[in-house]
């Protein structure tokens, strides 16, 4: 099984589609809400991004919701 996480806030849009596509094909993920949780922004800030959603499938990195890299590497 693939570790997926996903680094958020509560304002971001892209956040929430990419959740809502990882419930509707029944995909656990991890969530750190940079907003909530001041150890996730230090360890996204620490990955070299500023922004979110940052999405961690088995450590591959992806920035925003790119659905088609997404699924590529969901398939691996």
């Amino acid at each position: 099984m693939k570790k997926i996480q996903i680094y958020t806030s509560d304002s971001c849009g892209r956040c929430v589609q990419a959740k809502a596509y990882f419930k509707k094909n029944n995909i656990k993920y991890i969530e750190h809400n940079i907003n909530k949780n001041s150890e996730a922004r230090k360890e996204l800030i620490g990955m070299g991004y500023m922004s979110v959603p940052v999405i961690l499938i088995n450590e591959e990195h992806v920035l925003g919701f790119d659905l088609k890299r997404i699924e590529e590497l969901l398939a691996k």
